[in-house]
Parts: structure tokens; C-alpha cells; sequence
């Protein structure tokens, strides 16, 4: 009795199959593992890749931390430049320029 069930068990579940020319069959159970992450830090912005039109965050290069120092004219610049025009004078050509 027992190898009758025990021939429909293998017949069912395809295990203990002898045939030469079929596949060997691995478990039906799959199998799961665990990928890793590619951030590099904890910014989701890492993950982003430059985007056209993204103003300063399309290239790192522009970034604030990569900034050069302030530009000092020359003498021969320096010396040309007009005085500073004060407060009343601002003004005046401020209401000139925004007439209608």
C-alpha cells in the first residue's frame, strides 16, 4: 500500500523523476536576498542624476561650496570707477526711470 502513495506523491510532485532527458526540478520554494542600496550617503539627491534645466543642482560645479573668491579689479579698473552716487541722487533717478 505504502509505494502506491508513495507513486502518486512522486507523480504530483514531479520529485524522484528518473527520466535522463527532463530538467532536474530545484525546490518550489524561492529564493530571496537581500540587494544593496546604492546611495552613497543619506541624501535622496545622490540617487537623482543631473537633470537639464536644474539650474545649480544640474552641475556640481557651480555649487556654492565650490566658489572662487571675490574678484579684486585691477588698479587701472579701480581707479576709473565713478563715486558713489548718494541716498537723494538714487533716488531722483529711481522716479526718473520708473515714469510712465
Amino acid at each position: 500500500m505504502s509505494s502506491v502513495v508513495n507513486k502518486i506523491k512522486q507523480k504530483t510532485t514531479g520529485k524522484g523523476n528518473t527520466n535522463s532527458d527532463s530538467a532536474p526540478t530545484q525546490d518550489s520554494q524561492p529564493t530571496y536576498s537581500i540587494q544593496p542600496h546604492p546611495a552613497k550617503t543619506n541624501d535622496p539627491r545622490d540617487l537623482e542624476p543631473p537633470q537639464p534645466g536644474g539650474g545649480l543642482n544640474s552641475n556640481p560645479e557651480y555649487g556654492a561650496f565650490h566658489a572662487r573668491d571675490p574678484y579684486i579689479p585691477p588698479a587701472h579698473i579701480a581707479n576709473n570707477l565713478p563715486p558713489p552716487q548718494s541716498r537723494e541722487q538714487l533716488r531722483a533717478r529711481q522716479a526718473e526711470l520708473n515714469k510712465d
